[in-house]
């Protein structure tokens, strides 16, 4: 039975994710509390081969549920082998992007069938969602403005279109909005500082419930 914390950041292209989840396990670690920082598509070995095919090619190298099931090959993967394994040792699990992109990106952004990715849901993730998912909110021209400057990353998906980045966003908030216990949206067009103490003051009551 899982007895650790599981986060997850979720949100657009260069919403600060990476910069924010780096900064949180931070702050945990100076706590004195165990923390495993991990990524999807990736976290483990098999999982990052996945994210290679995934994240790099063209646009429209594979469709939206080819992709789909790439996307809960590789989750499947990163839980049995790094997520629950770390949940069952008391561990904190921050993870960059979760089944939230699938829903997301897949879903709303592509044409995957929603019965689909519920079916992939159900049988995968299970009972093992986030205690609490941080959704960093930014517009879309500001975040595909940053993604570009940075380089690399997700390449494939950024190119994907101004259209296609706008459903990524509405499905975001849709998703909070359906579920708030769990969602919490963050507004990231602020400063960094910003960003973080309001990821602070979502995460902390979680941390003293858990």
């Amino acid at each position: 039975m899982a007895t650790g914390i599981f986060i997850t950041f979720e949100g657009g292209e260069g919403a600060g994710k990476s910069t924010q989840i780096r900064r949180l396990a931070q702050r945990l670690n100076t706590m004195g509390r165990d923390v495993v920082l991990t990524r999807e598509p990736g976290g483990s070995e098999g999982a990052e081969a996945i994210r290679d095919l995934l994240l790099n090619g063209a646009a429209e190298k594979w469709s939206a549920t080819t992709e789909t099931l790439l996307m809960y090959a590789a989750r499947r993967d990163h839980l049995e082998r790094v997520v629950r394994p770390a949940l069952a040792e008391g561990k904190i699990v921050l993870c960059d992007r979760f089944a939230d992109s699938t829903r997301a990106y897949q879903g709303a952004g592509g044409d995957a069938d929603p019965g689909l990715i519920e079916a992939m849901e159900r049988y995968v993730v299970g009972s093992d969602w986030p205690s609490v998912t941080l959704i960093l909110d930014l517009p879309v021209d500001k975040g595909l403005t940053r993604a570009a400057s940075r380089g690399g990353g997700e390449a494939r998906f950024e190119s994907k279109g101004q259209a296609f980045h706008e459903r990524l966003r509405a499905a975001f908030l849709a998703i909070a909005e359906r579920e708030p216990q769990r969602c919490v949206v963050v507004v990231a067009d602020q400063s960094i500082d910003a960003v973080e103490a309001d990821i602070w003051a979502a995460v902390e009551p979680r941390l003293k419930a858990g």
